[in-house]
């Protein structure tokens, strides 16, 4: 009886902690990340009524896409996660899971995610970017980290698609507002992912991973990116002005977003310390829902006015 009472209490606990390693495998806030960027997409184009669902949907696909180019990245990247602190008891180098099962759930999660927004939202083309986001981030970018420093700006290629899907899933066209949105996306993830390789830039050369940190031991080049992308980012930032996609108080608030993430960069240049670094992984985390709340604020205010 007491043996059946341990297995009995054990099992629950087993299947609960499966369930969290396979959580984990979706990369939860990447995911977090998407969901909220192909919602500010669909909004920013214009959604109401019956187009909420259309949003809802595209949101809900895509997330599932990016869950599974998570899953799928985990499992390329098993061997060099075992070889770094910091990611050495994900699931796969810490034995808990294994390749097949992951490589089922990663297609599972990626191939189901497309299939749901070819049914669900009314035009392919969303289908067929968030398909292409899929496949290049687990073909081209997760590869390409053992190849070349150019990795980052590759994979923000992928990275910056979700509010430019959520755009399509509503208006169904590749047009200039989602086009901004990609933009801003692809920019800001520079020097938010340089600041994450100059923390971890020892653990990513002993995984093999090609990040420019790791090159650039005086931090020089890293500073100066991570400056030239948060300047670059002001004007970017402004493109929906530049097309009448937005108003004033957009363009106040996406400058002080802008020199509040810029700020920062100057002191990471100053002084190449961990405290600064983290300082510019922060900054980047405020900015970028900042962004797109400013724009849908100021979106949903443009169209109370005119009305």
């Amino acid at each position: 009886m007491k043996a059946s009472a341990t297995l009995e209490l054990k099992l629950p606990a087993r299947t609960k902690s499966r369930a969290k390693d396979f959580l984990d495998l979706t990369k939860p806030r990447i995911s977090a990340m998407v969901l909220f960027s192909v919602a500010a997409g669909g909004l920013y184009a214009g959604a109401r009524g019956a187009e909420l669902l259309v949003v809802l949907n595209t949101v809900i696909g895509t997330t599932m896409v990016s869950a599974g180019a998570g899953a799928l990245n985990h499992l390329w990247e098993r061997r060099t996660d075992a070889l770094m602190q910091r990611t050495q008891n994900r699931p796969l180098p810490a034995g808990r899971l294994q390749p097949l099962e992951t490589f089922l759930f990663g297609m599972l999660l990626g191939l189901g995610g497309t299939a749901y927004l070819l049914v669900t939202v009314p035009n392919i083309l969303t289908a067929i970017l968030a398909l292409f986001t899929l496949v290049s981030y687990v073909l081209i970018y997760t590869p390409l980290k053992q190849l070349t420093t150019w990795n980052t700006l590759i994979g923000a290629i992928p990275g910056a698609m979700p509010p430019l899907i959520g755009w399509v899933g509503v208006r169904g066209t590749l047009d200039p507002e989602g086009l901004a949105l990609f933009m801003i996306l692809f920019v800001w993830q520079i020097p938010h992912f340089l600041a994450i390789a100059w923390l971890y830039r020892d653990q990513y050369a002993q995984g093999g991973h090609k990040m420019l940190p790791s090159f650039d031991p005086s931090g020089d080049v890293t500073s100066l990116q991570m400056r030239a992308y948060c300047l670059a980012l002001i004007p970017v930032s402004l493109f929906p002005i530049l097309i009448q996609a937005a108003g004033p108080l957009y363009l106040m608030g996406a400058v002080l977003l802008g020199i509040f993430f810029l700020m920062p960069t100057l002191r990471f240049h100053k002084e190449r310390s961990m405290q600064n670094a983290r300082s510019v992984m922060r900054a980047s985390l405020i900015y970028l829902p900042g962004i797109w709340a400013l724009l849908l604020i100021d979106h949903t205010l443009n169209l109370l006015f005119r009305r």
